[in-house]
């Protein structure tokens, strides 16, 4: 008899034993947590409901932020501080846009967007230039956009929070008539398709991941690490007015203090729960999706155990330490030496038969 291989946990092993445990521990208390029911929103249309629709809906801006995070973790070994702050400049920017003319109109939502992207972009080259040029380490280059970011997005519509009423901005923040998934949701699934194709077609991957794991060796082996850098801070502005346009289209309003506060801080744990290293190198995108999931579906679950608002963010960061202990690179270690034991024991017996 021939024993497999068992290579260890995988990368992937923690963020699905996670979302495996949270869905046991909610069909225990609830069997009818996950039900999805159809109905007929404000506007008349037949859409998907339910707590498993609020759960992928609801972490779709985190989602989106937890990707672009992952390349700048891999290749930087840090993380960005600023993406909550940045994202309310480009909501910012986009409703200034949507608000400069009489209506609105696709083309109108496609320009306010599109410039959104270059000016988050432009703040991403800010911090990747500090990072990546100037040595600075990454949080606390963004630290300087984390602390005026919002002031900014309070000086672009002059202090105002101006609402942006439309049926496009209303199908983009919440349904596209006719079609009964979540629009966010659609919009997360293009974003990961996206980043394949990216990595498919181009050596993005493998070189973000050589520069994350040594530096000095990818520049010995011909990769421009200053250029992978700031290419990823890049990518992440991209993410960034993403996921700003989405919860601008969610509320239908620009709030610079409210849009995505403290949403830090979630991305970070989202690409720490998924199994990525938090000091840069080997990464996987579908790891931090995932992560983001784990984290909103923990979020619902305190809500439907009516656990205080004030309350929720205690539970979660004990949740969320012990994921994070036990997918540390210390248990990991021990984890397979007590595998490896047990392996060889076995072999051992088979031996002695």
């Amino acid at each position: 008899m021939k024993l497999k291989k068992f290579n260890g946990l995988g990368q992937l092993t923690i963020p699905v034993i996670a979302i495996a445990l949270l869905v046991i521990f909610n069909l225990i208390r609830d069997p009818g947590f996950f039900s999805i029911g159809i109905m007929h929103n404000n506007d008349g249309n037949v859409v998907l409901a339910g707590n498993l629709i609020s759960i992928i809906n609801g972490a779709s801006e985190l989602a989106v932020l937890a990707m672009g995070m992952t390349l700048v973790t891999a290749a930087c070994g840090g993380q960005d501080i600023s993406v909550g702050a940045a994202a309310a400049i480009a909501g910012s920017v986009f409703v200034k846009v949507l608000k400069s003319g009489n209506s609105i109109s696709g083309g109108t939502v496609l320009l306010a967007f599109l410039l959104a992207c270059i000016v988050a972009m432009i703040f991403g080259s800010f911090n990747g230039t500090l990072v990546a040029v100037f040595k600075i380490q990454p949080m606390i280059a963004t630290l300087i956009l984390y602390t005026c970011g919002r002031s900014i997005a309070y000086w672009i519509n002059g202090g105002a929070t101006p609402t942006v009423n439309s049926p496009i901005i209303n199908a983009i923040g919440s349904f596209i008539p006719g079609v009964p998934i979540p629009t966010p949701v659609l919009i997360v699934v293009c974003m990961a398709i996206i980043f394949k194709l990216l990595f498919k077609f181009t050596s993005l991957e493998l070189f973000t991941q050589s520069v994350g794991i040594n530096g000095s060796a990818a520049r010995l082996n011909g990769i421009n690490a200053t250029f992978i850098k700031l290419l990823s801070f890049i990518i992440l502005g991209v993410c960034v007015a993403v996921a700003g346009s989405i919860g601008v289209s969610r509320l239908g309003l620009i709030n610079h203090e409210t849009l995505l506060i403290d949403i830090e801080m979630d991305t970070i744990l989202a690409v720490a729960i998924g199994g990525n290293s938090l000091g840069g190198g080997k990464f996987k995108i579908s790891g931090s999706i995932i992560g983001a999931y784990v984290i909103q579906m923990l979020t619902i679950t305190l809500y439907a155990m009516k656990v205080s608002s004030t309350d929720v963010k205690a539970y979660k960061a004990i949740v969320i330490i012990l994921l994070v202990v036990i997918g540390s690179p210390v248990v990991k270690k021990w984890f397979n030496k007590v595998i490896d034991r047990m392996k060889n024991k076995s072999v051992a017996a088979q031996k002695g038969v």
